[in-house]
């Protein structure tokens, strides 16, 4: 597989400046919103989270990374079924807030998945989502999750997220 294209852009988003990315998908709804909130769905393409989603936060295991992946809290801030979820992460010590929004038209979806930009390293963190998104992308489509390759997306967009990034200016 060559290098995919990058699809990152800037904009002002409910919590400040965001990087955002957009995937359009022929499924319902409904059937994204599944993919990206059910743990079992999610497993396929990044990973899966334990707890109760009503107590406002869970554990999220990203066991795309590995087996023996430590859990993030992740705590829920807004959940508007099928349309918008929005939730704070902890990775190591910094934390990534996100926000997945969806958008059925003409028996296509469209998600736009943004992160609050802060002090990341763009040049690591877009190229992250790029990849899994795309994955997500196989996993809705009945393709081979694994067929997506992390060594297609980083370092070869690296360089576009380190210039998008407000740090580059």
């Amino acid at each position: 597989m060559s290098t995919p294209t990058a699809t990152g852009t800037l904009g002002d988003g409910p919590r400040g400046r965001e990087v955002r990315l957009t995937r359009t998908f022929r499924a319902p709804i409904e059937d994204v919103w599944a993919a990206v909130t059910e743990s079992d769905r999610l497993e396929r393409w990044i990973g899966r989270w334990e707890g109760d989603p009503a107590s406002g936060s869970v554990m999220f295991f990203m066991t795309a990374e590995g087996d023996d992946v430590e859990g993030e809290k992740f705590t829920i801030l807004e959940c508007d079924p099928p349309r918008r979820f929005a939730a704070d992460t902890s990775v190591g010590e910094a934390t990534w807030h996100l926000r997945v929004e969806l958008a059925e038209h003409d028996g296509h979806t469209t998600l736009t998945f943004a992160q609050l930009l802060g002090d990341d390293d763009m040049s690591n963190v877009g190229p992250g989502w790029e990849y899994y998104l795309d994955r997500l992308s196989a996993a809705l489509s009945g393709g081979d999750v694994t067929a997506v390759q992390w060594d297609n997306y980083f370092p070869a967009m690296s360089e576009y997220y380190r210039k998008l990034s407000p740090q580059a200016s």
